[in-house]
């Protein structure tokens, strides 16, 4: 099979998992959750799904944690979604590389930004004759 065909289907994939995520998950912990990105195996019977999470780390686990409980339906519902003859298994992947750019692109704004002008020292007086 054509890697041009599997990135169409895994981004069709995508898509998909983003709408059945906002619509019909219903798990608190599964919230303000992004897919990044879908890499599909080339027989199609697997799909790693990368995501991020708006929150602190122990937020983005416990998101994992629901979106891998939730692993079985959401694959129910893309069989129903997709037209391809396979639907893979789904794992949940945190996806780092959001924050680190966020990391580097904060430490390229620090070095490049001016540093602050430097005070004058105090003049001092002389001793009058």
């Amino acid at each position: 099979m054509s890697t041009a065909r599997l990135a169409r289907i895994a981004d069709q994939i995508q898509r998909e998992l983003s709408e059945l995520i906002r619509e019909e998950v219903r798990d608190p912990r599964v919230r303000f959750v992004t897919l990044t990105a879908v890499e599909l195996s080339r027989d199609q019977s697997h799909a790693k799904v990368f995501f991020t999470v708006l929150g602190t780390p122990e937020q983005a686990e416990a998101c994992g944690a629901g979106l891998a409980r939730s692993a079985g339906f959401l694959r129910a519902g893309l069989s129903h979604r997709l037209t391809t003859r396979k639907v893979p298994e789904l794992h949940f992947v945190f996806d780092e590389s959001v924050e680190r750019g966020v990391r580097l692109s904060r430490l390229i704004d620090e070095a490049v930004a001016t540093p602050p002008a430097p005070k004058a020292p105090p003049k001092r007086r002389r001793a009058g004759p």
